[in-house]
């Protein structure tokens, strides 16, 4: 049984839904991260399942148990919780009163917090911080302060709402490193959202996608990068080579399909006449100087518009009837050449290319 489940959850603001048919199931001690751009829902979400809103439909179950349809107090269930937001949070006081608070309000002991305490500043990095007053932080160590605020009591669920949001890139490595730390040394279950595809994809077991309110693919970092379920997802993630077309032939699983004034061969057994999204990712393409050399079934003639070089690999930007972004190292684009306005030759196996139906 899941430990975290989420059965047709939609939330309204008058009208507008500001999620629609959440459906997920999220195991004990897994780390899982939502991703999607600034508007979609990730914080609606977030709220919803730490009980700060109820939702408009749906229901929410911890443990197996409906935590939608409970009456009266909750403060039981929200202390299995804990939230961190996006802006660091931190009490007029020391950080030493900080951290301890969720302990103090839970009546135990002085003498029984502080060495919880002073164990958390030492894996958060700020040994000897705890006289300190806690708003004199800079955001980086203040976020840090709220998540030992959230894990000192032990809660089974850890809710994350863009916690690296706004601070440096070493802020963000030492908050990853400590979130990962936390789920694995003490089994917290972890649900974190964030926009930062990149950060998804190192942190997550497994992800999902939220975009404009709904769920629209879940499965591990790996499939949801190499493999979107739809071309807004590709979007999404930063794929490259993503086209609208229609198939105009195909035999026996050897499908062409017209993207524009230009024709590819792909692997579908998609019939005729069906609109398709394809992908083709900038690393499958070959590019040559003479397009008899590959055995590729896409040899596509073009012309270079643009080279973007970012270490040692270069996105050269070729016109060939259908615009394609190809990924080479500059030591490629040393050897043949490469230059604004030089015809040059794109082929790609019909294999690589990965084809949706138009939902």
């Amino acid at each position: 049984m899941a430990f975290l489940k989420l059965v047709n959850l939609e939330q309204r603001a008058g009208d507008k839904f500001l999620l629609r048919n959440i459906n997920l199931e999220i195991e004990k001690g897994e780390l899982f991260v939502i991703i999607g751009p600034t508007g979609s829902g990730k914080t609606t979400l977030l709220r919803l399942i730490d009980l700060l809103d109820h939702p408009y439909s749906g229901d929410i179950y911890i443990d197996g148990l409906n935590i939608t349809s409970v009456k009266g107090d909750r403060i039981d269930l929200r202390r299995k919780m804990a939230i961190v937001f996006q802006k660091p949070v931190v009490f007029n006081g020391t950080v030493f009163e900080n951290i301890a608070y969720p302990l103090k309000m839970r009546g135990i002991r002085s003498r029984e917090i502080a060495p919880r305490v002073k164990s958390l500043l030492d894996t958060i990095g700020l040994s000897g911080y705890g006289k300190r007053k806690a708003r004199t932080l800079s955001g980086g160590e203040a976020q840090r302060v709220a998540l030992a605020r959230a894990v000192i009591a032990d809660p089974e669920l850890l809710l994350l709402d863009e916690p690296t949001a706004n601070l440096d890139p070493h802020s963000v490595k030492l908050i990853e490193e400590l979130v990962i730390k936390f789920n694995k040394s003490r089994g917290v279950t972890v649900v974190m959202a964030t926009h930062d595809m990149h950060q998804g994809q190192r942190l997550a077991g497994r992800a999902g996608v939220l975009m404009q309110g709904e769920l629209v693919q879940v499965g591990s970092p790996a499939s949801i990068f190499q493999s979107p379920d739809s071309a807004r997802v590709a979007g999404f993630v930063g794929m490259q080579n993503v086209y609208r077309g229609r198939i105009v032939a195909n035999e026996s699983g050897l499908a062409r399909v017209q993207i524009d004034g230009s024709v590819i061969d792909v692997v579908s057994e998609l019939e005729v006449g069906k609109a398709v999204d394809v992908f083709v990712r900038p690393e499958d393409i070959v590019l040559s100087l003479s397009g008899s050399i590959s055995s590729a079934r896409n040899n596509l003639k073009g012309v270079i518009t643009a080279i973007h070089i970012t270490g040692p690999l270069s996105m050269v930007i070729v016109d060939c009837g259908i615009v394609l972004e190809v990924l080479v190292t500059i030591k490629s684009v040393e050897e043949m050449g490469l230059r604004m306005g030089l015809n040059i030759f794109c082929s790609f196996k019909a294999a690589a290319v990965k084809v949706l139906p138009v939902k």
